[in-house]
């Protein structure tokens, strides 16, 4: 995975930000969508949910590298990520 760095200095880390998960209908093609809110625009999907969530990830990076090119700010996350409880 490639990693893009802030102005700050600092890693952008797509795991620091919520993400929220649906499933899609049939006629969507089936599956599992992801987004992040804090990302407009950012979204992946999957089969699976891990697999949507692994591909949102993904494209948190591709948005963090297109947001540097064309000078925009990264957002901070607006909530910490959840851990599951075991």
């Amino acid at each position: 995975m490639t990693t893009v760095t802030l102005s700050s200095g600092s890693a952008f880390d797509p795991e620091a930000y919520a993400i929220v998960i649906r499933p899609l209908t049939e006629e969507d093609g089936g599956g599992w969508l992801a987004t992040i809110p804090d990302l407009p625009g950012c979204m992946g999907d999957g089969e699976s949910e891990i697999e949507a969530i692994a591909d949102v990830r993904s494209a948190a990076i591709c948005w963090a590298e297109g947001a540097l090119v064309d000078g925009a700010a990264i957002p901070s996350p607006s909530t910490n990520s959840l851990e599951a409880a075991e």
